[in-house]
């Protein structure tokens, strides 16, 4: 009770704000749940074997066991059916709760957690209500368990390596292809070869600079990781709990400057609850979470001026020796600069560059990102079986806190442009021309002050009972709600709800399941915030029938189906769309020289009819396990529609509706957009024994497509229309090639996208028109935007002995990229990427890859075509632990029970055919792969 009371002293202590309801939890052997354990839904547990179709769970705890994670979902897309690390069923954006309550991923860490459900069928998501429509994440934390006290301590120390960093050119082929440039278009070079060949020949960096912004001048080779967790528990059947106590911390690339100290950030969480029996009826939790971290950074983004800033521009150290002797104004500068670099250099720059990433970082102070999240939660549980058998009540009340704030030191500083003279073969600075002051003000400025408060409150009856051990019932009568506030926004995001869950099974063999709510919603006009959402699932285990019991091999087939239709405001993108909306600040022509006089204009119509967009959906489900579980089978099917999603269509009103000056419109939202999703998910797994060896292989599968069914649409050519396409198409023009000459370009269509020459891109007339323009458009291929149309998973473990042998790889397939950030497009002033060697010249016409250079704006050339279009597909090796137990060599385990060693390497390998362009970042830190050697222990 000792370590109770210090618990609950301490939540006082720290003033946590509240968390969720609280679930007793099981300790779990295996990463799938077996059958008899239960396993998270929602507002209940639900043995495994009795669960209803399109509900997925991973047994997070039992995976530690053998795949170290660094962040809660990491990767669970290759163990789960249905979910693609975006999405589950291609829908978008779910709705993650930690203990019921809704937060984010980043709000807890592998080690704090039990297990994960994700319901992805209407049926396992109808009591969350309308933000619950697009699926659930239901990540479940650990709690005490009675027993001794026990110890967990796991410590990781690992190297993050860069994966790929971009090549740009170097200063001179950069001068070299930009002469180019402006001979295309018809302009005088700029640069000489004398100048040219100076920085070419690298003799003196100073003077003529060759700035690589990805060399080890500038950046590490790697960076460290390490983080430690204890864990704490234990109690007896009167009190349990729970204590987990992690810090983690991480560096940085950048190497020089402020960044050497100022760039790591560090986490430390606090985590524990308390489960109490007050008496045989009533019991209570109470849980408290804290979360301090920050982040320390430089006054500038590194990564995104190393994407821009081109090589030659400037030197950022000017050597003092380089000085002459006898410039006295230079060595007044000099004298009076607070920046001297390690002794030998002033910061350099240009009048263009007065500010820039070198000088930011070591003269432009620093800043920290400070994060507090508090998180408080209680609950009471109300066995009421003296009223009737089987029934309670629960009620749980949550509170979040977030804030976060920048903290600096915004310092000014000067930076120097040298005139260079050469005297006998010698370069010399002849003088310095200062551009801005040294400032240390020694302030520190706050900023970006933020906050959001989710506050969370459930209340139900329960009710489960069995009838002459055949006849199961459950019920579930709740309300439920939740509400976050969040700083600078004016309405806070609401959810509320009234749920009934009815479930039935004869024997575990036959099942139906109703489950529904009526939801309610504030962006909906009067009269229609209130809708219900009735849903139902039904069973049938065939392997229980008298015409299955002969049958060898099977120990449980299972075939559920689930229809529903769903309610929900998760698209709905503002409130009071459905108010029509009068402005006094529009501005008609009036008599007074011009002057504008203030009128009434309308900039949307009302539509009190508007209503909640649905989801309706059907799905069938087939689980098994096979040969004395030694293979097991989950799969799904599934059809749904979004139907009534919310617009405002111009076609569908008369077009004197709108105006174009004064801009005016009496155009309302409406319900009219129809989206259509299908597919399939699947998972199966393979566990055996080989003399001593025990291997597992899993593989998990998630196929979809969509098409948006309805669209207010009215295009001249039916090539054009959206309806019927994929939700995520890609919309671009057909390439043929490139202009070969004056006459090519003479006898193809007319441009419309800017002037064309030899070299740039020929798009094909679609329509006939003899015209290129956006009616040329066709659908291209899928983006991808709510996961890859399929999604693979494959997990292979190995045990012998005290060794054991992880892997993960997966596989994403279907979807189409475009090649359109600044790496590609690449014109005016922009910094040249190696791509642009394949550029069209008369020369290269047969063999080029890519357009001509120039100087000038290349409309025609960047924009959305196949000829940027590549298919994303590929393979990662995500996940690869040796681990080794040495429990067996402590001896008489008196105080250390367990112990044991692992390495690990995370995103290891990409086998792609654009494998480069997906390991890259542009103007971005780069990708890493994480190399990491761990300990664990328990006491």
């Amino acid at each position: 009770m000792n370590q109770i009371k210090a618990l609950i002293a301490f939540a006082a202590l720290m003033n946590l704000t509240p968390v969720s309801q609280a679930q007793d939890t099981t300790a779990k052997t295996t990463t799938v749940i077996p059958p008899g354990n239960p396993v998270q839904v929602a507002f209940r547990k639900v043995d495994k074997k009795d669960l209803s179709g399109g509900v997925s769970v991973v047994d997070v705890a039992s995976q530690m066991k053998l795949n170290y994670m660094t962040t809660s979902l990491e990767n669970m897309d290759g163990w789960v059916n249905g979910y693609n690390g975006n999405s589950m069923w291609g829908m978008g954006s779910y709705l993650l709760v930690i203990d019921g309550v809704p937060r984010d991923e980043g709000n807890v860490v592998p080690t704090e957690v039990e297990q994960i459900s994700f319901l992805k069928g209407v049926n396992a998501v109808a009591l969350y209500g309308s933000r619950a429509a697009k699926g659930v994440v239901y990540i479940t934390t650990k709690r005490g368990k009675a027993g001794n006290q026990r110890i967990d301590i796991r410590a990781n120390a690992g190297v993050n390596v860069p994966k790929a960093y971009p090549h740009y050119l170097g200063s001179a082929e950069y001068m070299t292809l930009y002469n180019e440039a402006r001979r295309n278009d018809g302009l005088a070079e700029l640069y000489s070869p004398e100048t040219i060949y100076q920085f070419a020949s690298g003799k003196n960096p100073y003077r003529y600079p060759n700035v690589d912004y990805y060399s080890d001048e500038y950046l590490k080779q790697s960076f460290g990781r390490y983080d430690i967790t204890t864990e704490i528990s234990g109690g007896n059947d009167k009190a349990r709990y729970y204590t987990n106590i992690g810090y983690q911390t991480a560096g940085s690339l950048l190497n020089f400057g402020e960044a050497v100290s100022n760039g790591k950030s560090d986490r430390l969480n606090l985590r524990g609850n308390v489960d109490v029996n007050l008496n045989q009826y009533i019991s209570c939790n109470v849980d408290a979470t804290a979360i301090f971290y920050t982040g320390r950074g430089v006054n500038t983004d590194y990564w995104q001026s190393a994407a821009t800033l081109r090589p030659h521009r400037f030197s950022p150290l000017i050597p003092l020796d380089m000085i002459e002797s006898n410039d006295e104004a230079s060595n007044v500068f000099v004298k009076n600069s607070n920046h001297i670099i390690d002794g030998k250099y002033l910061l350099g720059g240009t009048q263009l560059d007065q500010t820039n990433p070198f000088a930011a970082i070591y003269a432009g102070g620093n800043n920290r990102y400070i994060s507090r999240q508090f998180q408080f939660n209680t609950g009471v549980n109300a066995d009421l079986r003296n009223l009737l058998k089987g029934l309670s009540f629960r009620s749980a009340f949550a509170v979040d806190y977030n804030t976060s704030y920048n903290l600096a030191f915004n310092n000014t500083y000067a930076v120097y442009a040298p005139t260079w003279n050469t005297y006998s073969g010698v370069d010399l600075i002849s003088s310095l021309t200062q551009y801005g002051q040294d400032a240390t003000s020694g302030v520190q400025n706050v900023s970006n002050s933020w906050y959001r408060q989710t506050i969370s409150a459930s209340g139900q009856f329960n009710y489960v009972n069995s009838i002459d051990n055949r006849h199961n019932l459950s019920a579930v009568l709740l309300v439920n709600g939740f509400q976050q506030s969040e700083s600078a926004v004016y309405h806070r995001t609401s959810n509320a709800n009234l749920g009934l869950q009815l479930g039935y099974n004869l024997d575990h063999t036959y099942y139906i399941d109703f489950s529904g709510a009526v939801i309610h919603s504030a962006k909906l006009p009067e009269g229609n915030r209130t809708a219900f959402s009735p849903t139902v699932s039904l069973g049938w285990r065939l392997s229980n029938e008298p015409f299955m019991r002969g049958v060898r091999g099977v120990d449980d087939l299972r075939l559920t189906a689930s229809a529903g239709v769903l309610h929900t405001d998760l698209d709905i993108a503002s409130y009071y769309l459905y108010q029509g909306v009068y402005t006094t600040q529009g501005s008609w022509f009036g008599w007074k020289d011009g002057t504008g006089v203030q009128a009434t204009e309308s900039r949307r119509g009302a539509n009190p009819d508007m209503r909640f967009p649905k989801r309706e959906e059907i799905s069938i489900g087939l689980e098994g396990s096979f040969f004395h579980e030694s293979l097991k089978l989950d799969g799904n099917f599934f059809v749904n529609k979004i139907t009534g999603n919310i617009i405002q269509p111009n076609v569908l009103f008369p077009s004197y509706y709108t105006t174009g000056w004064p801009s005016s419109s009496f155009i309302p939202y409406v319900n009219y957009n129809d989206d259509k999703r299908m597919g399939v998910d699947f998972s199966l797994s393979l566990n055996k024994k080989l003399s001593d060896i025990n291997y597992s292989i899993g593989l998990v599968g998630t196929y979809y497509k969509t098409i948006a069914t309805k669209r207010a649409e009215i295009y001249e050519d039916n090539y054009q229309y959206r309806q019927g396409r994929p939700l995520d198409a890609i919309w671009g023009l057909q390439n043929m090639g490139f202009f070969q000459d004056a006459d090519d370009i003479k006898n193809s269509p007319s441009q419309t996208f800017g002037q064309v020459k030899p070299g740039d891109i020929k798009y094909k007339d679609q329509n006939g028109d003899g015209v290129i323009d956006t009616r040329d458009e066709v659908y291209l291929g899928r983006g991808g935007w709510f996961g890859s149309p399929l999604t693979l998973g494959v997990n292979v473990s190995v045990q012998w002995k005290h060794f054991s042998f992880f892997a993960l790889a997966q596989g994403r397939f279907g979807s189409y990229g475009m090649k359109n950030n600044s790496w590609f497009w690449v014109d005016g002033e922009d910094k040249y990427s190696e791509v642009v060697r394949d550029r069209w010249t008369p020369e290269t016409a047969q063999s080029a890859k890519y357009p001509r250079l120039t100087t000038f704006n290349s409309d025609n050339n960047f924009r959305n075509s196949d000829f940027w279009l590549y298919k994303a597909n590929r393979i990662d090796l995500a996940k690869v632990q040796i681990s080794y137990d040495m429990s067996d060599l402590i001896g008489n385990k008196k105080i250390v029970k367990e112990m044991g060693v692992y390495v690990s390497g995370f995103n290891l390998l990409t086998f792609a055919a654009e494998r480069k362009l997906m390991e890259m970042s542009i103007g971005s830190a780069p990708q890493t792969r994480l190399y990491n050697l761990g300990v664990k222990a328990m006491f």
